[in-house]
């Protein structure tokens, strides 16, 4: 991948899109991970104002304080970067009493943290509404066109994507040009969204390496049948969340009426 002239391509996609939306700039969610950190700083190479935010909700402390040592260097290197921390735990908290947490432990566990994700999303689109600015998504390819591995209407619900054609590998490699933190780049990628320190991988069952290659693999037609040992096991965990996923990725269907019925 020839990185800096993805960069600079990425950056005048970014700009021209919100010149010609006539925005004002970009809001981004800081998770202390690699995507929102390569996401981040590709918006404040634009030059237009970027709004950073972090929106805890029991977070791990790891998370939280990789999410600041990254805010902190960007603000730092850019001018046009403004930051906030707006602590949601309290809402998430005062949800959890007006709601049902009636049934198995691990659906409630799954419902709850798709919750958290949503009311990040509710808080980037207050911001964006306020400030007349555009939500940029942090989703990497593997993530939103893999394995489906982000929440429908949560980190899901963006303006633009600018960083969901590069595989993971790539975000890295884009990740080290642009200098972003040391503690990032060394991380285990993770959603953040159970309040531990559990990473994607923990959740999946393959690192993104393998995930990739899965991914590659279907790109070129193979069938399970075609591997064997962790090979196969791989290929049947990206297959599994490709397919029970495809609807995030999928327009949303809509029921068309026949011309007959009008």
């Amino acid at each position: 991948m020839k990185t800096e002239l993805v960069v600079k391509h990425i950056v005048k996609w970014l700009n021209d899109y919100a010149v010609n939306a006539k925005v004002n700039g970009f809001v981004v969610g800081v998770s202390g991970g690699i995507d929102s950190a390569v996401t981040s700083t590709l918006c404040a190479e634009t030059g237009l104002p970027v709004l950073c935010l972090e929106m805890p909700i029991h977070q791990a402390k790891s998370h939280v304080t990789r999410a600041q040592e990254h805010i902190s260097q960007l603000k730092a290197r850019y001018k046009n970067v403004k930051d906030a921390k707006i602590d949601l735990t309290p809402v998430f908290e005062e949800f959890k009493t007006e709601v049902s947490l009636d049934g198995e432990q691990a659906t409630v566990e799954m419902a709850l943290a798709n919750t958290r994700a949503r009311l990040r999303m509710t808080t980037l689109y207050y911001h964006a509404g306020l400030l007349g600015m555009l939500v940029a998504g942090t989703g990497n390819k593997v993530e939103d066109f893999g394995v489906g591995f982000y929440t429908k209407h949560g980190d899901g619900g963006v303006d633009l994507s600018p960083i969901a054609d590069l595989l993971k590998s790539e975000v890295y490699k884009i990740g080290s040009y642009l200098k972003v933190p040391l503690s990032i780049m060394k991380a285990a990628p993770s959603d953040g969204l159970f309040g531990d320190a559990r990473s994607d991988e923990d959740q999946i069952g393959a690192n993104y390496d393998e995930l990739e290659w899965a991914m590659q693999m279907k790109d070129k037609g193979k069938q399970l049948d075609d591997f064997s040992g962790r090979e196969r096991e791989v290929y049947q965990i990206f297959s599994r969340y490709n397919s029970a996923n495809m609807h995030k990725m999928l327009p949303i269907p809509v029921c068309e009426i026949p011309e007959n019925l009008r």
